[in-house]
């Protein structure tokens, strides 16, 4: 069995900052790219952010210049940098990884979700 474990989300006043975590457990070989999305209510899911083991990033274009994602390989854990915070960036942030298990399966699983808010 093999879990993702989000922390970090709350409120926060626009222009301010917040940073997400993610750590994968449990029955691990290893860790390919990790993701945040995001879901704003009565919307989509949307692709926030990716990385690769090798530390090769994407991100949407909403997102450029005010978030940047990182990952620490030896723990499984994936973060989320957000500055210069917006409403608009308000959601439900969701982690996903593309797990590698012990009997070589690969399978992508995703955390529970953490709220961010940014209100004044």
């Amino acid at each position: 069995q093999v879990q993702l474990v989000e922390s970090g989300g709350g409120l926060v006043q626009p222009g301010g900052s917040l940073r997400l975590s993610c750590a994968a457990s449990g029955s691990i070989f290893s860790v390919n790219a990790m993701r945040w999305y995001r879901q704003a209510p009565g919307k989509q899911r949307d692709l926030v952010a990716s990385i690769t083991p090798g530390g090769g990033t994407n991100y949407a274009d909403s997102v450029k210049g005010r978030f940047t994602i990182s990952r620490d390989n030896a723990k499984n854990t994936v973060f989320l940098q957000m500055n210069s915070l917006k409403p608009e960036d308000t959601a439900v942030y969701y982690c996903n990884a593309q797990v590698q298990k012990i009997t070589r399966t690969v399978i992508d699983y995703w955390g529970q979700g953490t709220q961010v808010t940014v209100s004044s």
